[in-house]
């Protein structure tokens, strides 16, 4: 029988993270033996010390920031269980668990700084000053509503193009099927199908409850919200220093506005509801591949962990990890 799920999860380097809000958080990561291991989060949340911050609109912040934190650390962890992160040493010296960790972190930090800093310039700078030169090559300036509209439109086309171009590197096209796994999975235990490959393979991998579509989401409330800004305060939008900060400023609330858009599409399914998903939904055709059977047996395994499913799944270890 069909069901809603609060169940979310998230791709992670040959492996899958899945998230149950009422009970546990679970890693399942396929280890280089093929074995698969399960590991859990300790993922007590700041909204449960702080009632208020459960409330709409800064509930969606706060678990953004908490989803961000926890996401790298559990990218991180897969790294080190996948094998990915293996140091090859001259002359077959023993390996440094700790070096590796270390220098794991040092390389995710700094990519971490230069992709906020990169985000900043693509999503803040380059529509602000592209919309200048659209003016100016006009000899016009737009209205409100049409320069907000401009500016949203290429903020997502570099977001379509960022994630196309990146979709051909090998190790982020197997991030991108382990995506697809996690949605199929996700929509057949909501089905209320026997979690298996053959009935999970028969699951489309596009679900509206996907971070992708948070991403487009929020480039539309961008557009109202803004618009709305620059009504209440026309003179800021001239200065573009200011504007960018005040974008900068805006993002709470678009943030906590687009997630509970999308927590509303997630749980109807409706013609307005579709329309509204349709954005984020088309988005991940790029950012969900076809998974095989290895990455559904992984995704299988995280969901019937985090959920507390018997699970006859071979499992290497099984622990609480405080990431």
């Amino acid at each position: 029988m069909a069901k809603y799920t609060s169940i979310g999860g998230q791709a992670l380097i040959e492996g899958i993270m899945m998230k149950n809000p009422q009970k546990k958080t679970a890693l399942a990561v396929r280890k280089p033996d093929k074995t698969i291991d399960i590991s859990f989060i300790n993922d007590k949340s700041i909204k449960d010390k702080y009632p208020i911050l459960k409330l709409p609109i800064i509930r969606g912040l706060v678990t953004y920031i908490e989803t961000m934190i926890q996401g790298y650390k559990a990218m991180m962890k897969s790294a080190d269980i996948s094998g990915f992160t293996d140091i090859e040493e001259e002359n077959d010296k023993p390996k440094d668990p700790k070096k590796e960790s270390a220098v794991t972190a040092v390389i995710m930090t700094i990519g971490s700084v230069l992709g906020i800093a990169l985000a900043v310039i693509l999503f803040l700078g380059v529509p602000r000053y592209a919309v200048a030169g659209l003016e100016w090559l006009i000899g016009s300036p737009f209205s409100k509503v049409v320069r907000s509209g401009i500016e949203q439109l290429i903020k997502l086309a570099v977001l379509v193009a960022y994630m196309w171009g990146v979709s051909f590197m090998k190790d982020i096209r197997r991030v991108f099927s382990y995506h697809g796994a996690e949605h199929k999975t996700i929509f057949c235990y909501e089905a209320g199908l026997e979690l298996t490959v053959e009935n999970v393979k028969k699951q489309k991998r596009f679900h509206p409850r996907c971070g992708t579509s948070f991403l487009i989401l929020m480039i539309l409330v961008s557009m109202i919200v803004s618009t709305v800004v620059q009504m209440i305060f026309p003179t800021v939008y001239d200065i573009a220093w200011l504007w960018i900060i005040a974008k900068v400023l805006m993002l709470p609330v678009i943030c906590g506005l687009g997630y509970e858009v999308l927590k509303i599409c997630g749980k109807y399914d409706n013609i307005l509801t579709r329309i509204i998903s349709a954005p984020g939904v088309w988005m991940q055709h790029i950012t969900t591949k076809e998974p095989d059977d290895d990455m559904i047996e992984v995704a299988i395994a995280a969901l019937k962990a985090c959920d507390e499913i018997e699970d006859n799944t071979q499992e290497e270890t099984q622990e609480d990890d405080n990431i």
